[in-house]
């Protein structure tokens, strides 16, 4: 658990290199300054609806975003063309960024306001990981518990729906837009490449070792399925029904795949009477999602949390226990903490805060299960409240019941009535016997406030696009890419240095199989739900046959070279593939300034 935490905090905490990266390509904004003083038309609303004199064969948006001309018009013309221009509003965010970036701010500010985006960016990415890491992970934890899910199957679900949580949630949130979709198989292949590359070569740089063979080309073979159904959907442009279901019932194939060759596996060792010890360990490094778990939930936590257990037992009032549970602080740790971690520490507060008084948290390893008995009774008016203040962007939520009474309204009604059942029917001191009902609680609300924040990451991406004049696809496969896989690389490399690189490559694997069967199946059928039985997916010029072509070359080469080497990845190796990915990411950005054509 305590490792866990670790890994969270590690993954909320360095995606600032890929800001600081982004802030280079910002370099664009003087070219961009310039093309729109020499390209500024005077365009004329007609109706609801602007036209210009341009001849009708010239194309100025990208993948059909209408949004994309407001660069192309004078500073006085902008504020009025994004209030008229439907893709300037079709984003799914609380914040219209298109009309605070050109109605709110004078024209002369906006590379301030680019800054301001570009920052704001951080803290979403620093906001997406401690939801999944604090909130969204310890729930699915205590489900699977609750159902008694083996290792295995809970390893390959639950977990993995908690590890890749924000990169699903940032795929669907923008497959929910035709012109952001760019984004989304950006962020797939550039996360994908970005793992199979940096994270493997990394991993190996640190610490040579032996790849278990079976479950090693298991994951490499399952992916390059996958990557090769995305690649034919995206050369046809478009994605039915049951292509979706597919990509859904390939995972649950490789789901039922590994727990075969678990069982297979065991009754092998079984057979041949291997000594616990070794036994233990190798079972441990073949099982990927169940060994990254172990590690994370292992002693640490225990010995952590001895150190500061009082001596003698003692009973708190309600108000002590309401106060100290809505407390992030943790006074007893804080001296320790070093200043960047004291300065992260700070920024998360506010919104730590606000988890903690929305989003109920069940902790299985716990004595009473985390049991909060106030702040508890709070969570059912809060937790209901968010869910229906942030679905579909509040839609639902300000709904007015025959015209007259708002659906909030009802929501806090029924909630303050079933939590007053809750107060007077339980103690302080021992959880009721539906207190696991409080795990499928936080399990929807952390989920809520993921999509949530991860709406607001896709639209300022796609703003920072417009503004930029950057494509869907390079923002998702670098900035979206990145601040979604930067974190995972570092904790990978934290379990590799403890000697465990088994287990960390098998997650690396593991996790972007999820990431891309569920982000592309669950983003389409959730559009094709609010639109028809199709999805157009049209590739955003040769920039995405690039990326996909990269991440097939990177995944046939290590299919192909891994069993050359006997299965043994050698500091060579990280270094061609650290290699490989810089070569991909300059022939990418060579592509995208339209330096490189094809």
């Amino acid at each position: 658990m305590a490792l866990r935490n670790i890994c969270g905090h590690i993954r909320t905490s360095v995606n600032l290199p890929g800001i600081v990266l982004f802030c280079t390509l910002a370099l664009q904004w003087d070219r961009v300054s310039c093309q729109s003083n020499t390209q500024q038309q005077h365009l004329v609303p007609v109706g609801n609806v602007w036209s210009s004199g341009r001849p009708a064969d010239v194309t100025l948006n990208r993948n059909g975003d209408e949004c994309d001309m407001v660069m192309n018009l004078s500073a006085s013309q902008r504020c009025e063309f994004v209030k008229n221009t439907p893709d300037c509003t079709s984003d799914e965010g609380f914040i219209k960024y298109p009309w605070v970036t050109f109605c709110l701010f004078p024209p002369n500010l906006l590379p301030l306001v680019i800054t301001l985006y570009v920052i704001w960016l951080f803290v979403l990415f620093l906001i997406l990981g401690l939801i999944a890491s604090d909130f969204f992970c310890p729930n699915l934890s205590a489900i699977s518990s609750s159902l008694r899910l083996t290792h295995n199957v809970a390893g390959v679900t639950f977990l993995a729906l908690g590890n890749g949580a924000p990169d699903v949630f940032s795929a669907m949130a923008a497959f929910s837009h035709p012109q952001t979709a760019g984004l989304a198989v950006g962020a797939l292949f550039g996360a994908g490449i970005f793992v199979t590359t940096v994270v493997a070569g990394s991993i190996a740089l640190v610490k040579p070792f032996t790849v278990a063979s079976r479950p090693f080309l298991r994951d490499v073979i399952f992916y390059m399925v996958a990557v090769f159904w995305t690649f034919i959907i995206l050369y046809k442009g478009h994605i039915s029904l049951g292509e979706t279901l597919g990509y859904l019932g390939l995972y649950i194939v490789y789901v039922l795949t590994v727990i075969v060759s678990a069982y297979v596996y065991n009754r092998q060792k079984h057979q041949l009477n291997r000594s616990a010890q070794s036994s233990g360990t190798e079972q441990g490094e073949i099982l990927q999602s169940d060994s990254y778990r172990e590690i994370q939930n292992g002693s640490i936590q225990a010995h952590d949390g001895e150190e500061y257990e009082p001596l003698l037992p003692y009973n708190q009032s309600t108000a002590q226990i309401f106060l100290n549970a809505i407390n992030p602080v943790d006074s007893r740790t804080w001296r320790r903490q070093h200043w960047t971690a004291k300065v992260l520490k700070v920024i998360k507060v506010p919104v730590e805060v606000l988890l903690l008084l929305t989003v109920p948290v069940v902790d299985t390893d716990k004595e009473d299960h985390n049991w909060k008995r106030p702040l508890n009774c709070l969570h059912i008016i809060t937790g209901s409240l968010v869910c229906v203040l942030t679905f579909q962007s509040g839609k639902y939520g300000l709904y007015l019941i025959e015209g007259e009474f708002p659906v909030w309204v009802l929501t806090i009604c029924i909630g303050v009535f079933l939590s007053a059942i809750v107060f007077f029917t339980t103690t302080n001191n021992h959880p009721p016997r539906y207190h696991f009902l409080y795990s499928l609680l936080g399990f929807v609300v952390s989920a809520l406030w993921i999509s949530t924040v991860a709406s607001e990451i896709v639209s300022v991406l796609h703003l920072l696009g417009v503004v930029l004049r950057l494509s869907n696809t390079v923002l998702g496969l670098t900035l979206l890419a990145w601040g979604n896989s930067i974190g995972d690389c570092f904790a990978d490399i934290t379990i590799a240095r403890q000697g465990y690189p088994r287990m960390a490559i098998s997650a690396c694997f593991g996790g972007i199989i999820f990431n891309m069967l569920f982000g592309v199946g669950l983003g389409c059928l959730l559009q094709m739900f609010q639109n028809n039985n199709v999805v157009t997916l049209e590739p955003e010029g040769m920039l995405c046959w690039v990326l996909s072509g990269a991440l097939g070359l990177s995944l046939v080469f290590s299919f192909i070279a891994v069993p050359l080497q006997c299965f043994h990845l050698n500091r060579v190796y990280g270094i061609f593939l650290l290699l490989f990915y810089i070569v991909f990411l300059v022939v990418a950005l060579l592509t995208e300034f339209r330096i490189i054509k094809f």
